[in-house]
């Protein structure tokens, strides 16, 4: 019953993302780029600068722009970063990181003007912060209903996806790696999402500002050194990636469109371009500059699809893991046991707890405030505890229709949060030339 109901989502979530949302985000990010002149190639430097901390000025907000960026950047590199790209390579073949890295590109324009517009059209009363598609659909696009279709949707998917989904691939590693069993695991993190949670968005943006700088540091540190110790088969693995993306016949068993479809499905769950999600995180910034908060997505979505995405990937074909039989992060944690004997698989199992957990408690804030614009503020409170109860079950949830659930929500909070980017994609014009 249970793979039926699966099976039945999936086929859903796959009608919307093959080939209509593909279509979709792809286009939307090469327009953006064209309208944008290129900000994230001619503005990298400013975003190079523009990542660097700095104090908070006399803003409104309740984030320095610093904690607004591990927030989001915390929120965005989760679990998929891993399992999902290596079981997107082992699905749909080395060419699959190509096109990662081309929706990337174009991507980076779409975060660029969630973020601008986020911080636009916030509201921001003292310590309250209030921001997302929400708002600039309803007194940007004038659109009250398709602000209401989006916060109803993407409430929805916050609360039954991220706490399923994150959850479902933390005890995983954790049962496969350390044999903790799934239920134990479940009641663990709830209780460390709780404690975080529970405080609102000030407590998650201390705990990403800790927390995010390490999580990345770490994998970066683990998946280079995996690099390096194959620096050997560089060339040929790249050459490999490039050949299979644009092959219609492949000796592999791959061809271009299967890459295609697991990179930019990859690609897109992996830096969250075109969610929505930026403009909750960089709306809660202390900053009267949302040029400075695009600027801050561009680098978020660069060190996500060129960074952690392409990390995993490069660490799963160089060591040749992607053709061991192993999926998600098993096929990591063998890559990495490969270079790091007898200890890399604890140091991916540990990256996964990191990554899921700071995706868990980035998501509750984006979920309380698409609610909240629904419901009303009487709902923050027990929000968070359901958010937090409904942890533990993601444990032991069925691995299937957990993901093809998160897939289908996902996709249909899409659709309104782009209308509303085009839509006032010359407003973000203006921010991206400099001219407010």
């Amino acid at each position: 019953m249970l793979q039926t109901l699966a099976d039945l989502v999936q086929a859903t979530a796959d009608a919307l993302f093959v080939p209509l949302l593909v279509v979709v985000l792809f286009g939307t990010g090469l327009y953006l780029t064209v309208r944008l002149r290129v900000v994230q190639v001619r503005r990298f430097g400013d975003a190079v600068r523009a990542f660097v901390p700095r104090p908070a000025g006399p803003a409104s907000g309740v984030l320095t722009p610093f904690q607004a960026f591990m927030t989001a950047l915390g929120a965005t590199i989760g679990t998929g970063n891993i399992a999902g790209v290596a079981a997107g390579v082992v699905s749909g073949g080395p060419g699959v990181l190509f096109w990662i890295w081309c929706y990337g590109f174009f991507a980076t324009a779409i975060k660029f003007s969630e973020a601008v517009l986020g911080l636009t059209f916030r509201r921001a009363h003292g310590d309250q912060v209030h921001s997302g598609p929400m708002f600039y659909l309803r007194d940007g696009l004038r659109s009250p209903r398709l602000a209401l279709a989006y916060a109803v949707v993407a409430g929805i998917a916050a609360l039954t996806t991220t706490p399923f989904t994150q959850t479902n691939s933390i005890a995983l590693v954790l049962n496969t790696q350390v044999g903790v069993p799934l239920w134990i695991s479940g009641v663990t993190i709830a209780v460390l999402a709780w404690l975080v949670i529970i405080g609102g968005i000030k407590s998650i943006g201390r705990a990403a500002e800790k927390l995010t700088p390490l999580k990345v540091g770490l994998f970066l540190a683990g998946g280079l050194f995996v690099i390096v110790s194959y620096a050997e088969r560089i060339p040929e693995v790249l050459a490999m990636v490039v050949r299979e993306a644009w092959s219609l016949d492949s000796a592999l068993g791959f061809g271009m469109f299967t890459a295609m479809r697991y990179g930019l499905a990859r690609g897109l769950y992996a830096n969250e371009a075109g969610y929505g999600t930026a403009a909750v995180a960089y709306g809660t910034a202390q900053s009267n500059s949302p040029a400075q908060q695009g600027l801050n997505a561009v680098m978020e979505t660069f060190i996500v699809s060129f960074g952690t995405c392409t990390l995993t990937a490069m660490t799963v074909l160089l060591t040749d893991a992607w053709r061991s039989g192993q999926t998600s992060t098993a096929a990591v944690a063998l890559a990495f046991d490969a270079a790091l004997p007898g200890i890399g698989g604890y140091v991916v199992a540990f990256c996964v707890f990191l990554f899921g957990y700071t995706t868990l408690i980035g998501w509750a804030f984006y979920g309380e405030q698409f609610l909240q614009y629904w419901l009303g503020p009487r709902v923050v409170v027990p929000y968070r505890w359901v958010y937090c109860l409904l942890i533990p079950f993601g444990a032991i949830a069925k691995v299937n229709l957990v993901w093809a659930w998160g897939d289908l929500m996902n996709a249909l909070q899409i659709f309104p949060n782009l209308v509303g980017v085009l839509a006032l994609s010359g407003l973000v014009a203006r921010h991206a030339a400099g001219r407010s």
